[in-house]
């Protein structure tokens, strides 16, 4: 009858001669690396001293060299999370809508009276540019038809102004303002139009400016419009144009 096998659990490993023998090699074999490895170090170091402080310095190197690259990685990473808030905050910020400030005053103080009727000009084409108008151009003279200053608003309007330096007790009258509408549409081709004086205007000349659609600046409205608590006149302005003017010449 064959004999019973014995289980596998239960089997146990004898003694192995050759592969004592193999590792008990392999042990002498690396103990006399590393005794050779350590008497060549010790003889280049007894013939050359200086080597030693060479070895301690390159390995003092590696352990600094190994310890900055874990600091350098660890402050990239900082950097890296930092970059990305700030990326998101700034995405956050664009897509808030913008709030509205109100307009501040402007300190300003001009003496209109002691100023030419050439100044008084440039003054009023100042005026249009620091409120945001482009294309300011000063067309005042000989030969102007009406129009002093000439400016487009911040909304692409094309604006006639036309000034009047006078004093304080000479008014603006209807003929004055019928002269300026005459042209001001009509051959200007102002969206708006607009006369500035140092003084006042006639209630003639107030109702003739509203028939036509002129914007009339006397001069209180002018201090305000300089000191930035009044409106701009192009903020003012309504419906006129050359057919306004044609009713009103009918009706003068």
């Amino acid at each position: 009858m064959p004999g019973r096998r014995t289980p596998f659990a239960k089997r146990r490993y004898g003694f192995d001669l050759r592969s004592t023998a193999l590792f008990f090699l392999f042990l002498a074999v690396v103990v006399c690396v590393l005794g050779l490895a350590a008497r060549v170090v010790a003889d280049a170091v007894e013939r050359r001293p200086a080597w030693m402080f060479v070895l301690v310095a390159v390995g003092v190197a590696g352990c600094l060299g190994l310890r900055r690259r874990v600091h350098l990685a660890r402050a990239a990473r900082r950097a890296a999370a930092a970059l990305d808030e700030a990326a998101r905050e700034a995405a956050d910020v664009l897509e808030a809508p913008p709030v509205p400030r109100p307009r501040a005053a402007v300190e300003v103080a001009v003496d209109y009276d002691a100023l030419t009727p050439e100044e008084f000009e440039e003054a009023i084409a100042a005026l249009c540019e620091r409120d945001g108008c482009s294309g300011v151009d000063v067309v005042g003279g000989a030969g102007d038809l009406g129009a002093d200053v000439m400016a487009a608003t911040p909304d692409g309007r094309r604006v006639v102004i036309q000034c009047k330096h006078y004093a304080p007790s000479h008014r603006v009258g209807s003929q004055d303002l019928q002269r300026f509408g005459g042209t001001c549409f009509t051959v200007h081709e102002a969206d708006i139009a607009v006369l500035v004086c140092t003084s006042d205007f006639t209630a003639p000349a107030v109702e003739y400016a509203d028939q036509c659609g002129i914007v009339c600046v006397d001069r209180e409205t002018l201090e305000a419009w300089t000191e930035g608590t009044g409106p701009r006149p192009w903020e003012t302005a309504r419906g006129g144009g050359a057919a306004g003017w044609e009713t009103a010449g009918a009706e003068h």
